[in-house]
């Protein structure tokens, strides 16, 4: 005589056995590869990382030095100003795309933004707008409220007083 179970019996026991598994795991912290990683030393001589991003989305970290203002990556020369280089935990970092000499630039792509009004500046201030909006109007209506339940109470206890 075996006791047949559930489909909800044996889901609730697999979450069970899962549960302490996955309980007190919390998300790693991306890491630049160990070869691609630059000490306070090579970022002081212009050595820099490259986040090389091949045609087919799959992304490369290289090391490699700027020289007047050029970066050799795969044997082309690319271009390495002052703008293209972004900080990520205190280490210049740039992105390459393997179909450009040009790196990635965020003050060219912020500007970009602002031309084709895609940029969220404007979205956070509305917001921002919106919401103290919102909260001011409540505050007015749970007052207009409690006035409003305080003279029906005073109305109902005169009546069932006998006035």
């Amino acid at each position: 005589m075996s006791e047949e179970k559930g489909l909800k019996d044996e889901i609730r026991e697999l979450r069970e056995a899962i549960e302490p598994l996955t309980e007190g795991k919390k998300p790693k912290d991306f890491k630049i590869p160990r070869r691609a990683r630059i000490g306070k030393r090579k970022a002081r001589d212009n050595w820099i990382t490259v986040m090389f991003v091949n045609e087919n989305g799959n992304v490369d970290f290289k090391k490699t030095k700027i020289k007047d203002q050029v970066i050799t990556v795969d044997g082309v020369p690319r271009f390495a100003t002052g703008e293209h280089i972004l900080n990520w935990k205190k280490n210049p970092i740039m992105i390459q795309p393997s179909w450009s000499i040009e790196p990635f630039s965020p003050t060219q792509n912020y500007k970009d933004s602002v031309t084709n009004q895609t940029n969220t500046n404007g979205y956070r201030l509305m917001l921002n707008y919106m919401m103290s909006e919102t909260i001011s109007s409540k505050k007015k209506i749970s007052v207009g409220l409690i006035i409003g339940g305080l003279v029906v109470l005073v109305i109902a206890a005169y009546f069932l007083m006998g006035g």
